[in-house]
């Protein structure tokens, strides 16, 4: 919760985002590198071979750079539009639940595609994706993407593996005879109220949910009262990846929303976890490396978007984290992902995969519920109210 009161004031700017920016000059030309460039991301986005010497993606950029890189760990997209809008930093890996409010904001700049080099060789779903170019004009370079993953323990869950998310979001007795009841998590963040009407989707069509980032009024209601029935049974409300794999080792945690990282780690280090897609469907993310409007290392940054376009590296982050390349040829050839490591990962499952997106005023049945709104109430529900 403390990640979500944080941010809650800044947020008001997205009420009425309709897409109408101006695009502000882009870099021309690329000058001496600057000597550093520094990253909000994602835990395990930017590794440098210290969680694991395999996975190690930094030291070659900088010795091949002389850009040394600094990296800043965010929890939730609301934390990086905070500190994107504090400033001091060059590059963010945003998601699409945090990209059109960081260029509504203007705190990104336009990306000239011309001093990417390897531009031409990003997947073509993702080019010109709706959560990174306005109008035409590109905010960012495609990073990674993936799906939030309905984590398990294999053990408690035996030879009955989850098929539906209402394994977190209505009590009921678990395969081993206990109750779910304190043995659940949810995600500490407001985009989260979309996996809430995901579910609704399924379970109560009479509501008319077709998207579940654009919700009325009844809508919304409906997938506010499901989370409070879910805060009875939510043990803790996780952002921090780490805490999360401690309290499935070690608190009892059995069942719970989570990202791919997460899973592979714990499998790696032997613990009895699995993950599935339930059949209601899934969120997801597709991230975008996105240059702040006061960059103080241009050059240095976009020799690093360029860097993170590398076949090499993008199955490298997609092997480590468990996503998918936004590069196609990444998929063939690298070690670490394995040939079949796309596949596994869900590449075909693109279409299938609600992507974050920051919920508006404005939506196609007319008046939605705003994401500052999403905000205050989901602190409220994460309160008991």
């Amino acid at each position: 919760m403390k990640s979500i009161l944080k941010t809650c004031t800044a947020l008001t700017m997205v009420a009425t985002f309709t897409g109408q920016v101006v695009a502000q000059e882009m870099l021309q030309s690329l000058g001496a590198g600057e000597g550093e460039v520094s990253i909000v991301a994602w835990a395990g986005y930017i590794e440098r071979g210290e969680t694991d010497p395999n996975y190690d993606w930094v030291t070659k950029f900088e010795a091949d750079t002389g850009c040394k890189v600094s990296v800043k760990t965010a929890n939730t997209s609301d934390e990086m539009v905070a500190l994107m809008n504090e400033g001091g930093f060059d590059l963010v890996t945003a998601s699409g639940d945090a990209s059109l409010r960081l260029i509504a904001g203007k705190r990104v700049q336009p990306i000239n595609t011309a001093l990417i080099p390897s531009w031409s060789t990003i997947d073509e779903r993702l080019q010109n994706a709706a959560w990174h170019t306005v109008d035409g004009t590109h905010y960012g370079t495609p990073y990674v993407w993936g799906a939030n993953v309905l984590m398990y323990n294999t053990e408690v869950f035996g030879d009955k593996p989850p098929t539906s998310w209402n394994v977190v979001f209505e009590e009921q007795a678990l395969p081993d005879g206990k109750s779910n009841k304190g043995r659940v998590q949810a995600y500490d963040g407001p985009i989260y109220v979309a996996d809430a009407a995901l579910y609704l989707m399924t379970h109560k069509p009479e509501l008319g949910i077709t998207d579940p980032y654009a919700l009325n009024e009844d809508q919304y209601k409906a997938a506010l009262d499901l989370l409070r029935v879910q805060r009875t049974l939510v043990g803790r409300y996780w952002h921090d990846a780490f805490i999360q794999m401690d309290d499935f080792k070690n608190e009892g945690v059995v069942a719970s929303s989570s990202w791919p990282f997460m899973v592979n780690v714990l499998k790696a280090e032997g613990a009895k976890v699995a993950s599935t897609f339930p059949e209601e469907g899934i969120t997801g993310w597709a991230d975008t490396t996105m240059l702040h409007v006061d960059s103080p290392h241009p050059t240095c940054a976009y020799k690093w978007m360029e860097h993170s376009l590398s076949p090499k590296v993008q199955g490298d982050v997609s092997a480590w984290f468990g996503t998918v390349p936004s590069v196609p040829a990444a998929c063939k050839g690298n070690e670490l992902l394995t040939d079949e490591g796309c596949a596994t990962n869900g590449y075909e499952n693109f279409d299938k995969i609600r992507f974050w997106r920051t919920p508006t005023a404005k939506c196609e049945q007319g008046e939605c519920v705003p994401y500052y709104r999403w905000v205050s109430d989901y602190v409220g529900v994460i309160g008991g109210r």
